[in-house]
């Protein structure tokens, strides 16, 4: 599988915009290109003895089909008391008082605004899928975003959370008219020896999150988290790009991943290496609480077995329609020789 990005950005602390693209032999490569559109510039067409050879590849657009490709929305859960509690004193990770921490008030101001934002964009109305990992701070976070409104008695769907969920000290959500949520362990922050990574037990968030789908957590209970063995940064990595691949199994085209920092830097890191060093730094750098971004995923090696739903073969009704430079070729070949 390789992949392209095009990326947008929405950031808690900002409202700058990004867009990226990428391509590469390997899988990976990202050019920058303005949200904005520029000014329209004229282009004067003039003959050129250049090949595509000298052509700067970091400067080069990339072209996919579109059936290929998946886009994908990253979110970085909000402020958890973890990321309080850290910031002001790092073994403060070691506590077990940040088990499986839970949002701030400041947290679930931030969910409100990146609400507000996926609402006004319409972006709302174009996910597919919500793809989240099983601890309480991003399936808080991930409801909040993109659950439906308050859950009133009497509506025949369960509720996405019920109310007070993991002292969040708010209404419960609704899941009417949203997309499907599922829980994915592949997506999960570092595993081992920091207790707020550490997930509860299945059977306590099947009753506070009850429209999650928790089937594919294979274990009930917590077997992967080791209280004495920290997750490397390589092997996050490798888990990002199993956890990549196996998106492609998936039938939607357009899903919001909602995860952790350390996950998302450490999966986006192998990305950019054949751009430009300001794009790499842009795409691997951290993310903010609650920070969206926006990408796409693109399948140029098969994985996927999505039929094209907006191609059309042409030729219809069928009749004359051969190029003239395949004409000219053809006609040169036809032409005898002299002797």
């Amino acid at each position: 599988m390789t992949i392209a990005i095009f990326n947008s950005q929405f950031s808690s602390s900002s409202s700058s915009y990004y867009y990226y693209s990428s391509s590469s032999s390997s899988g990976f490569v990202i050019s920058p290109t303005a949200f904005s559109k520029p000014k329209p510039k004229q282009l004067p067409l003039k003959r050129t003895s250049a090949s595509l050879s000298d052509m700067d590849a970091t400067s080069s657009p990339g072209l996919y089909p579109l059936h290929r490709c998946k886009t994908l929305h990253l979110v970085r859960h909000a402020q958890g008391i973890h990321n309080v509690a850290g910031e002001k004193d790092h073994n403060a990770y070691l506590s077990e008082d940040l088990f499986d921490a839970h949002l701030t008030p400041l947290g679930w101001q931030q969910v409100d605004n990146l609400r507000k934002h996926v609402q006004e964009t319409g972006l709302h109305k174009k996910i597919d899928l919500v793809i989240v990992s099983p601890l309480l701070r991003t399936m808080q976070t991930a409801v909040g975003v993109f659950g439906g409104e308050g859950y009133k008695d009497g509506i025949d769907v369960p509720p996405l959370m019920v109310e007070n969920a993991g002292e969040s000290h708010g209404a419960a959500i609704s899941s009417l008219n949203c997309p499907p949520f599922v829980a994915v362990e592949l997506c999960r922050e570092h595993l081992g020896v920091h207790p707020c990574d550490r997930r509860k037990s299945i059977s306590e968030y099947r009753p506070i999150f009850p429209a999650i789908d928790f089937s594919m957590i294979e274990s009930v209970e917590d077997v992967l988290w080791e209280p004495n063995t920290r997750e490397k940064n390589e092997e996050v990595a490798v888990r990002g790009m199993k956890f990549l691949n196996w998106l492609w199994t998936r039938k939607e085209r357009e899903i919001a991943v909602v995860t952790h920092s350390g996950f998302l830097y450490h999966s986006l890191s192998a990305f950019g290496n054949d751009c430009h060093p300001s794009v790499k730094s842009e795409i691997c750098k951290h993310f903010a609480n609650c920070e969206l971004r926006s990408v796409v995923l693109v399948d140029r090696s098969m994985i996927g077995l999505d039929p094209a739903t907006t191609n059309y073969p042409g030729k219809i009704p069928s009749g004359l329609d051969l190029p003239s430079d395949i004409a000219d070729e053809k006609h040169s070949k036809e032409q005898p020789r002299s002797y």
